[in-house]
């Protein structure tokens, strides 16, 4: 499909007090196709604090046991979800939300036994995304993948998927016009923490390389250069300024733009 703008929210942005989801809605009234992917980690976090249960983390990514597992489940493509679908359908918008396991829509495996149940994209299959575009819905999707090899006891697994990674590997898949990360940074900063306003793929990798960016930026970074294997640009930006997604389709940068050189 042409034209489609794939938009990750991010957790740290999925209070009241933004404009994101009114901004959703009126791309959707503009007959623009939307399909975002949502994280939640600091849901997770305070749910898996309720049990008792630590939080790890490696380069960004949650290390993932078998009650890590089912707190991420139950959040993302429950709670987390369907609280964003209904935002959507309340504010005007038509909005249906998915998981990755909905169609086998991410088809991934374990990417590494330390991590627990994490795992990498191994496959997006995108027939469900367009049944739904088509149909005029927003795809709501929550990053939870279905596992293509036998898990850890060697039966079928689900697995937490970063959803950073999840929108990166959604947007090279359907060629998107634009990829928009909301986050609640202003962008990707130098080692001053001056904001970097335009980036090219190989000035973002050596800032990674070199350390000036990490922890969660990384996922990020490496889901932009991923998407622009078939998109147009992928943006970092602070989704918690007053249409701050609206600015950016409109070529308003505020944050961070990575193009292809």
């Amino acid at each position: 499909m042409d034209g489609v703008i794939v938009v990750k929210l991010g957790g740290s942005t999925l209070g009241s007090h933004d404009t994101s989801i009114l901004d959703i809605v009126d791309l959707q009234k503009q007959s623009k196709p939307v399909v975002m992917v949502h994280g939640g980690g600091k849901i997770i976090t305070e749910w898996l604090k309720k049990q008792s249960i630590a939080s790890n983390f490696v380069q960004g990514e949650r290390v993932t046991d078998k009650a890590t597992l089912e707190v991420v489940i139950s959040v993302l493509a429950g709670l987390v979800n369907k609280e964003l679908v209904a935002s959507i359908n309340n504010q005007g918008g038509r909005a249906v939300g998915i998981s990755g396991i909905d169609g086998a829509l991410i088809e991934g495996k374990i990417k590494n036994i330390e991590l627990g149940y994490v795992g990498t994209v191994e496959k997006v299959n995108l027939d469900p995304l367009e049944i739904l575009l088509q149909a005029g819905y927003i795809p709501v999707i929550a990053p939870i993948g279905l596992c293509m090899e036998t898990g850890l006891d060697r039966e079928p697994q689900l697995l937490n998927i970063n959803a950073d990674l999840v929108a990166g590997e959604i947007a090279a898949a359907l060629g998107s016009e634009e990829l928009v990360f909301l986050t609640d940074v202003a962008g990707i900063c130098n080692q001053q923490g001056e904001l970097l306003p335009q980036l090219l793929p190989e000035e973002a990798e050596s800032l990674m390389a070199s350390g000036v960016a990490s922890g969660g930026m990384i996922p990020k970074i490496k889901a932009c250069l991923r998407a622009l294997s078939n998109a147009s640009s992928a943006s970092i930006i602070d989704g918690r300024q007053p249409h701050a997604l609206l600015n950016e389709i409109k070529g308003n940068h505020t944050g961070t733009v990575i193009k292809g050189g």
